[in-house]
């Protein structure tokens, strides 16, 4: 069985130890904690972990195997780094850091030690996102040409350390780094050959609290990723356009359809419609016949999967799924969506 030590005993990392007690009963046990708030530790005492208030106390009592850094995400690169100095196995929350430079920094010191380094992007494995995949990979709506993810929130806040710039806050970096992952997760090796930012600070005066990125792949595709904390009229979570369909999910629930044009030839009459909003014939409503209706594929993820992949890799029995080369491009598309919004410019990449 393998063992956890966990640094920053926040709210993230409470789901990991409660996670962890629920599914991986002798395979995966969280023994110790380390925070500089005593509030915390108090919590990580009363749910049976032994704690310690010194990051050094706490690296060198061996009472684990991985270590799981929660921490804000300035203090990433340093807690990953120490705890693979000292020998640990590390597993970082999203973002890994703030910078390229940084992530090859803790890549480094994970190849000189030997020991397995991976990044907490659980939103592959959300249930909304896996359905556009499963969708998407299954042909239903042929040859994708756009996809459009977005989060809205309607209460205008980020929370906590996340207001801040110098702790890495902002929504790009809490949000984005999940819609990033996973349209690449999607797209497996097409590069993105052009990435456009758009960003404003509507209600958080240091930090992104909006975002508007569109991303170019080589094929053609674009994906337009937006998240807005301030947005009281929501769009869907996710639209696909395909060649041969079109996907829609409204919200959290993942209540949604996929319609595809039936096999048959259009004949289109050379008249203009009338409609409430002004003539049209181009884009005049397509007779009902000519479409047809059919359900989501059903999936059943759970982000735990990501925990089981940890116990295989560490085991020789599979590769890690959240690995250097993704998790790198997605920091580079990252860094080049802050460069585009600072340049007010598209920027031409090959990531």
């Amino acid at each position: 069985m393998y063992k956890l030590g966990i640094i920053g005993y926040g709210g993230m990392a409470t789901y990991h130890h409660n996670a962890i007690k629920q599914h991986f009963a002798g395979k995966l046990e969280v023994t110790a904690a380390f925070d500089i708030d005593p509030d915390r530790l108090a919590l990580a005492k009363n749910a049976g972990l032994t704690v310690f208030e010194n990051a050094e106390d706490f690296l060198n009592s061996k009472m684990f195997d991985i270590v799981l850094v929660a921490t804000p995400n300035n203090f990433h690169p340093h807690y990953v780094i120490s705890a693979i100095e000292h020998g640990y196995n590390a597993i970082c929350e999203k973002p890994v850091a703030i910078t390229v430079k940084e992530f090859d920094s803790m890549v480094n010191a994970a190849k000189k030690h030997g020991k397995l380094f991976s990044v907490h992007q659980n939103r592959r494995w959300d249930r909304d996102y896996r359905i556009v995949k499963e969708a998407i990979d299954q042909g239903l709506i042929g040859k994708p040409y756009a996809i459009e993810s977005r989060v809205h929130g309607q209460n205008g806040v980020v929370h906590g350390w996340r207001e801040f710039k110098v702790a890495g806050g902002g929504m790009l970096f809490d949000w984005g780094v999940h819609q990033i992952d996973q349209i690449i997760d999607m797209m497996g090796s097409e590069k993105v050959v052009s990435v456009y930012a758009n960003m404003h600070s509507v209600r958080t005066p240091e930090v992104d609290d909006y975002y508007k990125l569109i991303l170019r792949f080589e094929s053609g595709m674009t994906a337009q990723i937006e998240t807005s904390t301030y947005t009281l009229v929501q769009q869907p979570r996710w639209y696909a356009y395909g060649d041969g369909g079109s996907l829609v999910i409204e919200g959290w629930d993942c209540r949604g359809k996929i319609i595809r044009a039936r096999d048959h030839v259009m004949n289109w009459e050379p008249v203009v419609v009338q409609t409430e909003a002004g003539p049209t014939r181009t884009m005049a409503p397509r007779p009902a016949e000519t479409l047809e209706e059919i359900p989501l594929p059903s999936v059943d993820p759970h982000w735990t999967d990501y925990y089981t992949n940890i116990i295989n890799v560490l085991d020789g029995k599979d590769e890690l799924i959240v690995n250097e080369i993704n998790v790198r491009r997605v920091l580079q598309i990252m860094e080049a969506a802050f460069e585009s919004d600072r340049t007010r410019s598209g920027i031409a990449c090959q990531i």
